[in-house]
């Protein structure tokens, strides 16, 4: 059973490696939620109960400083590169299922994904934009095609809110991935290795998109939250 502790009344689990957690996922159904200081330093009680209610782990440094500072030892886990693992682990094992993204996207995706890895079975994919209807259309593919994975790239909290209301339906393991889809088909660029290693992935998507200044400061409240124990 991994370690978990409670922050800002999110639960989040203290995985020490990616092994670790997938391990944990072998008979696993639910929702694998990203956890970070932007995140972890809000309040949204219906996000919070999904949250708790699933698997929340550390994606960003500010979920792996809270935990160490409940005397937790714990990793970060990005899940723009744990998705892949997932599949790579069980590729020959399991089934696959993709929203999200524009079309061309998510077509890229499909193509490089299947070329990556040529024995993937894919029981379907779609763009993340959801008509009336196309919820309950997706539910009924899902019962039909039998997906044992699937990922929703839509950003958060909407993806999780989704993810929700389908695994009400159908039982998988459910993942939310964001932007990831853009990153992986070439649209989007992930920071330098050396930025992801010193846990400054966060301080380069400032550098490259200003704009994200309010949002990047919420780390700097969450550490000091942290720093104060008022977590």
């Amino acid at each position: 059973m991994a370690e978990y502790e409670f922050i800002n009344g999110k639960r989040v689990f203290a995985f020490r490696s990616k092994e670790q957690l997938l391990k944990y996922l072998n008979d696993k159904t639910g929702i694998l939620v990203a956890l970070n200081a932007e995140k972890l330093n809000k309040s949204n009680p219906d996000l919070d109960k999904i949250i708790n209610a699933n698997i929340g782990y550390p994606d960003g440094i500010g979920a792996v400083w809270a935990l160490r500072r409940k005397g937790l030892k714990s990793t970060k886990i990005a899940g723009a590169e744990f998705w892949l693992d997932i599949i790579r682990h069980y590729v020959d094992s399991r089934s696959f299922y993709f929203i999200g993204s524009t079309d061309d996207v998510i077509n890229q995706t499909i193509k490089k994904l299947r070329t990556d890895f040529p024995s993937i079975r894919i029981a379907g994919y779609r763009n993340g934009f959801l008509k009336e209807g196309d919820e309950q259309l997706l539910i009924q593919d899902f019962i039909a095609s039998q997906p044992d994975v699937i990922f929703v790239a839509m950003g958060s909290p909407k993806q999780e809110f989704l993810m929700a209301d389908f695994l009400a339906q159908y039982p998988a393991l459910y993942m939310g991935l964001g932007g990831s889809f853009d990153v992986y088909s070439g649209l989007k660029k992930r920071a330098p290795k050396i930025f992801i290693n010193l846990g400054l992935e966060w301080f380069y998507r400032l550098l490259k998109e200003p704009t994200r200044f309010s949002r990047q400061t919420n780390l700097l409240k969450f550490l000091f939250r942290i720093i104060f124990d008022k977590l």
